[in-house]
C-alpha cells in the first residue's frame, strides 16, 4: 500500500466527526430559532450564542488535562460524539427556551472538549512541515460537514411544511433525532476507522507547533479556521502566561502598537457579535420562515469560504491595514441597513435584498479574518508572536461573547434597530483605536 492510500484509509475516521458535526453546524442556527418558537425574545436568543463560546472553553481545559495524562484520545472523541447525540434526542422534550438554552450549553460543552484531541490526532506521525496540510485536512472535514448541516436544515425547513405538513415546531424537533442518527453514525465510523494508538504527548505538539508558528505562522491560520470558537479559545489559553502582574508584563513584551492593536480588535469583535446574537430573533420577527433564515446564513458562509484565497492575494498586494479598515466600515454600515431592509421590504424581495448584503457580509469577514493575523504578526516580534496571536483569538472569542449580550439586552430594552447600531458603532470604535496604533507593516516592532 501506498504512503498516499495508507493515509487516506488513516483518516476515513474523520467522516465520522464530520456527520457529527453536520449536526453541530445545523444546531448551531436551528437551536435559536427552536427556542424563538419555545417563546424566547431577542435577549434570550443572544444568551444562547454568548453560553455556546463560553461553555465551551472548561470543557476543552478540563478534557485537554484528561487528555494529557492519560494520553488516551479515542474515548474523548467517543464521547463527545454520544453526549452530543444525547442532547440532540432531549432537545425535542424540551419545552422552556432556558432549558433550550441550558442543553446548547451541554452541547458545546462536549464538543468543545474534543477540541484538544483533535489537533494532536491529525499530525500524529507526521513532520511538522506538513502541519499545515494536515491542519487543513481537519478544517476540510469540520468546514463541510458544518456548511453540509446547515443546507440539510435549510432544506428540510423548506420541505417539512410544504411537502410533508409538518408544523414548524414538529420539523425541528424530528430534525434534532435526525441529528442525533446522524451524530450516533458519526460514533460507528470512529469506532471502527480510528488509527492507531497515539505516541506524540500534547507537551510536544504544544512545543513543535510553537516553533512551527515562529517560522510560518501557518499552523495557528490552520487551527484558528475550524469554525468553532471553544476550539480557539483552548489553545490560545494554552500559549498565554497568566498570572498576578499580567499587564505589566504585556506591556513590556508588547509594543504600544500592538496592545493597542488588540484592544481594537475586541471592541469590533464585540459589534460583531451585538448583531450576528440577536439577529437570528430579528429575522424570524421580520418575517423570514426557517429555511430563508438558514438560506441568508448559508450565503453568509459560502461567500466567506470563497473569499479566503482572494483576500490572502490582497493581502499580499495591497496594504492589509487598509483593507480590513474597508471591511469593518462596510459592517459598520451594513449592520444598521440590514434592521432597516429587512423591516422595510417583505420577503420574498427583502430576501433578495438582505441575501446580497449577507453575500457582502461574509466576504468582509474573509478580509478582515486574513488580514488581523498578518497584522498581529508584523506588530509582535517573533519571540512573543505565538502568545501575540493567542491573545488576539482569545480576546476574539471572548469579546463576541459579550457582544453579544450586548446585543440581545439592546434589541430586548429599545429595538433591533438601536441594538444594529450600537454593533455598527463597536466597530467604528474599534477602527479609530486601530487607527491610533501606526499599522504600517515596515515601521520596526517592540521586541
Amino acid at each position: 500500500m501506498s504512503d498516499a492510500d495508507q493515509t487516506q484509509t488513516t483518516d476515513t475516521w474523520l467522516y465520522g466527526w464530520a456527520l457529527g458535526y453536520a449536526a453541530v453546524g445545523a444546531a448551531s442556527l436551528l437551536v435559536p430559532l427552536y427556542a424563538i418558537d419555545l417563546g424566547a425574545g431577542a435577549f434570550l436568543v443572544s444568551l444562547i450564542a454568548a453560553t455556546a463560546a463560553f461553555a465551551g472553553v472548561p470543557g476543552a481545559i478540563l478534557w485537554g488535562r484528561l487528555v494529557a495524562r492519560t494520553r488516551r484520545r479515542r474515548p474523548f472523541i467517543l464521547v463527545a460524539l454520544g453526549a452530543s447525540a444525547g442532547v440532540f434526542l432531549v432537545l425535542p422534550f424540551l419545552a422552556s427556551p432556558w432549558t433550550v438554552l441550558a442543553a446548547n450549553a451541554a452541547l458545546w460543552f462536549v464538543v468543545a472538549a474534543a477540541a484538544p484531541v483533535l489537533n494532536v490526532v491529525v499530525v500524529e506521525g507526521y513532520e511538522p512541515s506538513l502541519w499545515t496540510q494536515r491542519f487543513g485536512l481537519l478544517n476540510h472535514y469540520q468546514g463541510y460537514g458544518w456548511l453540509a448541516g446547515l443546507v440539510a436544515g435549510g432544506v428540510w425547513s423548506a420541505v417539512a411544511g410544504s411537502h410533508v405538513g409538518l408544523p414548524a415546531l414538529a420539523a425541528k424537533r424530528l430534525f434534532f433525532v435526525g441529528g442525533a442518527t446522524a451524530t450516533l453514525a458519526g460514533v460507528f465510523v470512529v469506532f471502527l476507522r480510528y488509527p492507531e494508538a497515539a505516541t506524540m504527548s500534547e507537551q510536544r505538539f504544544r512545543r513543535l507547533s510553537r516553533r512551527f508558528r515562529a517560522g510560518n505562522g501557518g499552523a495557528e491560520r490552520a487551527t484558528r479556521a475550524v469554525p468553532f470558537g471553544p476550539a480557539r479559545i483552548y489553545w490560545a489559553l494554552r500559549e498565554i502566561r497568566l498570572g498576578r502582574g499580567s499587564l505589566t508584563r504585556l506591556r513590556g513584551r508588547f509594543s504600544a502598537r500592538l496592545l493597542r492593536y488588540l484592544l481594537a480588535a475586541t471592541v469590533f469583535f464585540a459589534g460583531f457579535s451585538a448583531f450576528f446574537g440577536p439577529l437570528p430573533a430579528y429575522l424570524v420577527d421580520a418575517g423570514y420562515a426557517t429555511d430563508e433564515v438558514f438560506v441568508l446564513f448559508i450565503l453568509s458562509s459560502a461567500a466567506s469560504a470563497a473569499a479566503y484565497a482572494r483576500a490572502g492575494t490582497a493581502a499580499a498586494a495591497f496594504d492589509p491595514f487598509r483593507l480590513q479598515v474597508g471591511a469593518l466600515l462596510f459592517r459598520a454600515g451594513a449592520f444598521p441597513i440590514v434592521a432597516v431592509t429587512g423591516a422595510a421590504i417583505a420577503p420574498p424581495t427583502g430576501l433578495l435584498v438582505v441575501g446580497a448584503l449577507f453575500l457582502a457580509l461574509g466576504a468582509s469577514w474573509a478580509v478582515i479574518a486574513v488580514t488581523a493575523t498578518g497584522l498581529v504578526s508584523g506588530l509582535a516580534s517573533e519571540t512573543v508572536r505565538a502568545e501575540a496571536l493567542g491573545i488576539y483569538t482569545a480576546i476574539g472569542s471572548l469579546g463576541g461573547g459579550i457582544g453579544s449580550v450586548l446585543g440581545g439586552a439592546i434589541a430586548d430594552a429599545v429595538g433591533y434597530l438601536p441594538a444594529f447600531g450600537v454593533a455598527g458603532g463597536c466597530v467604528v470604535v474599534g477602527i479609530l483605536v486601530a487607527g491610533r496604533a501606526e499599522m504600517a507593516a515596515h515601521e520596526p516592532v517592540q521586541g
